[in-house]
Order: structure tokens, then C-alpha cells, then sequence
């Protein structure tokens, strides 16, 4: 119950079905939870300032969803191995152990070079290996998996909590055993080959768009300095410059117009390279499934189906629900709460840089035209209609991040259940 208006108290039921939770506060009120019908925020309770429009509905607790199952199933797995336990800290030629018997008390911590680690396993039992998810930890996972190892991945800014006093590698590498015992902390799949491989030709497209932006902007600021204006656009830009470059007559001085040359050259190459890495992207979505059902979502493309489908495997039940999967690209609300007063401020930009870029940049895809569409007067989904709602009551950025992640959800369904998008259940 809140105060209305006139200091009276009143129940947010208007719109609302169901029945409360059963709570009690310290004040005998009955507190339940309520869900934003929109689907965009957590569960909220009474106290929290709603924001208006929304709709408030009532909330009977959850059953466990499959996520905590996994963990605990992985907790029970953790305290039922009957050989060693050991903790690795990867580094690039150095590889520290630390060793613990079937009652996780230490024994032992060793420092190995590349091929003592690989010697090391050979004559010891051991049940689990624990890694941090870095650099060649998925690569030593599925070696130590082929030997009939169990491998655990926890992510390393969790781990960091565990380093006791100095960080040191063998600081690092006990640090493992103690976090790998907490239920909270939930295990970093492992990636296959194929996985990784498609990560790396996006990494290459990544590296060799920035590679070719910078240097149109380099041959700009050259033309700029010798007096010449240049079209905004990279292809207007770059069409512009070239006539300038085979241009004597041109103010480009001569000194310069050989590397110029060289530098039109070097662009062109990069485009044919980058137009190379998504063919072989086409490719992979035609034999692939989950890319076929993620390429049914607006605003969801080459590029993102084939991250996503990489970060993922195709797999999302290790996800506990579809915010969970959206938190994983740091497109939900960074939250900062206490006790009955709860506030959600920015996203929290964690997780996923590169694959909350794209959903970001898709979202824009789908309002523009969803504007264009308005314009035309032609008819809109739901998605679509809710989204220029969102920007008229807000602005065009935090509609666009809104939208992200309601793409984010939508893509978290459409591979949960196998089916693609269908704009009429939107």
C-alpha cells in the first residue's frame, strides 16, 4: 500500500487480477510482489515508486528455475570427486597448480612450465581441473576433457573476491578452489572450435573496419590541410578522393600523392577482405539453425546471428530467464537499492561489448523504420508500435537500448524454444 494524494491509503489494483503473496511487512501491510507488464524490469514491491502507465499485476512465488538446478547439481558434482582437485592459473608460458585432496584441504602448489603442465596429468587422478575463463582456457578445457577430466571455467572477476592478501599466481591458483565451491558463482561454458573460430573472424572484421576507417580519416585530414574539401560518407569520400589523387592539377602536394595512392590501394583491400570474412558468414548461417531462427527477429542480421550463435553455442538453458540472458550484454538497468526504496539508473554496459553494439545498432534499424512506416501510414506490430511509444515519452537513445534489450529477450525465447519470431505474438 502507498499514500495517495490525499495522504489516504489506497491498493494498486486498477487493471490488476489475482491474489497477494501473503507478506507481511513490520507494520502488519501486506506486501506483495508486482511485474512491469512490459517485461523490461525486474520484480518490484510495494514502496517503489511505479512508474505511471504501467500496469500492476499480481505475483505468486516461482518455481526453481533450471539454472539453480544446474548450479546445484555442479555444487554436488564439486564436493562428490573422489580424486584431486586442482586450480590452474593459466599464463602465457607459466602454468600454476595448486593441488587439493577429495576434502578440498590443500596439499600441494607447483609451478610448471608448457610442457611439464602437459607431462603433469599424466600419472596423478584427477577428478577437476579449475580455470579462470581467459585467454586459452577453452583450448586446455576441451584437451583436459579429451584426457576424461572434468573442467570448470568460473569467470575471473568473481575469482578475484578469493585472492587472499598479495595477488600472486599461486594466490591466483588457490583462489580457484575456494570460489569453485560457491553455489552463486555459475560456470563459464566452454566453448567448441567452431565457436571460437567464428568469434575470431568477427574479432578480424572488427579489427579491419577500425583498420579502414582510420585511414580514410588520415587521407581526409590531408586534403583538408592542402585547402580541399571532402563529402561526408565513406563512399562518396573515398570516390571524391580518388578523382583528386589521379588529379596532377590538384592541390594535393606531389610529395604526398604516391602515399595517398597507396592508401586508396590499402582501403580498397581492406573492403574485399571484409566483404570476404562475411561471405564465409552467409555460409555459416545456411547450415546453421539456431542463426536461421535468430535471423527471423527484427533488427537481427548477419552479424549478430552469427555472434550470438557463437557466444552461445545455439544453447541458452544455462540462462536463468530472458533478463538473465539480457544482463549477459549489460542492456538492463544498473541497479543501486535499499531496503523499500529501489533505483534503476543507466544500463550497466557489462558482459558483451561487441554483441550489445550490435543489438544496440539493430534496434536503430527497426525504429527507423518502424518511423518510416508511421510516416506511410502503414500498419505496425506491436514491437514496433511500442518501441516509437518508448520514444515518445523518452528520447530516440534510451528507445533505442530499451529496444535492445526487448531483441535480446526475443532472441533468448526464439532459441529456447526452437521457433521462430512472429510478429503477431509480440
Amino acid at each position: 500500500m502507498r499514500p495517495n494524494a490525499q495522504g489516504k491509503r489506497r491498493r494498486s489494483t486498477e487493471g490488476a487480477q489475482g491474489t497477494n503473496t501473503g507478506h507481511e511487512n513490520a507494520e502488519g501491510m501486506a506486501c506483495v510482489g508486482v511485474r512491469l507488464t512490459d517485461g523490461m524490469d525486474s520484480p518490484a514491491f510495494f514502496g517503489i515508486n511505479v512508474p505511471a502507465g504501467f500496469h500492476v499485476v499480481w505475483e505468486t512465488a516461482l518455481n526453481p528455475k533450471e539454472s539453480e538446478m544446474n548450479a546445484t547439481a555442479r555444487i554436488q558434482k564439486i564436493q562428490s570427486c573422489t580424486g584431486v582437485v586442482v586450480g590452474v592459473d593459466i599464463a602465457e608460458s607459466v602454468f600454476q597448480v595448486c593441488e587439493a585432496d577429495t576434502n578440498w584441504r590443500r596439499r600441494g602448489s607447483h609451478r610448471l612450465s608448457r610442457t611439464q603442465f602437459e607431462r603433469w596429468f599424466d600419472n596423478r587422478d584427477v577428478a577437476l581441473v579449475i580455470m579462470e575463463a581467459c585467454g586459452t582456457a577453452h583450448h586446455w578445457a576441451r584437451w583436459l576433457q579429451r584426457r576424461g577430466i572434468d573442467v570448470e571455467l568460473l569467470p575471473p572477476h568473481y575469482v578475484r573476491a578469493y585472492v587472499k592478501r598479495n595477488k600472486t599466481d599461486a594466490a591466483d591458483a588457490a583462489a580457484l578452489l575456494e570460489a569453485a565451491r560457491c553455489a552463486d558463482i555459475q560456470a563459464v561454458r566452454i566453448k567448441t572450435v567452431e565457436q571460437q573460430a567464428l568469434q575470431a573472424l568477427h574479432r578480424t572484421r572488427s579489427m579491419w573496419m577500425g583498420w579502414r576507417t582510420a585511414t580514410i580519416n588520415a587521407m581526409r585530414g590531408a586534403c583538408r590541410e592542402a585547402g580541399l574539401q571532402v563529402s561526408k560518407g565513406a563512399k562518396a569520400g573515398l570516390s571524391q578522393m580518388g578523382k583528386l589523387i589521379a588529379d596532377e592539377q590538384s592541390a594535393i602536394p606531389a610529395l604526398l600523392r604516391g602515399t595517398m595512392k597507396s592508401m586508396l590501394e590499402e582501403v580498397r583491400q581492406l573492403e574485399d577482405r571484409i566483404e570476404g570474412i562475411e561471405k564465409e558468414l552467409t555460409a555459416v548461417v545456411r547450415h546453421s539453425e539456431p542463426c536461421k531462427l535468430l535471423q527471423s527477429v527484427p533488427g537481427v542480421g548477419l552479424l549478430t546471428t552469427t555472434a550470438m550463435a557463437a557466444a552461445t553455442g545455439g544453447d541458452v538453458t544455462h540462462f536463468k530467464d530472458s533478463r538473465g540472458f539480457a544482463c549477459w550484454f549489460g542492456i538492463t538497468p544498473k541497479e543501486h537499492s535499499s531496503g523499500l526504496r529501489r533505483k534503476l539508473g543507466r544500463i550497466s554496459k557489462q558482459g558483451d561489448t561487441y554483441l550489445r553494439m550490435l543489438l544496440v545498432h539493430g534496434a536503430r534499424s527497426v525504429l527507423r523504420a518502424a518511423a518510416a512506416a508511421q510516416a506511410q501510414g502503414k500498419p505496425l506490430d506491436a514491437l514496433k508500435r511500442w518501441a516509437l511509444q518508448v520514444q515518445a515519452r523518452t528520447c530516440h537513445n534510451k528507445a533505442a537500448c530499451a529496444l535492445a534489450n526487448k531483441l535480446a529477450r526475443i532472441c533468448y525465447a526464439c532459441l529456447r524454444d526452437k521457433k521462430p519470431y512472429q510478429a503477431k505474438l509480440a
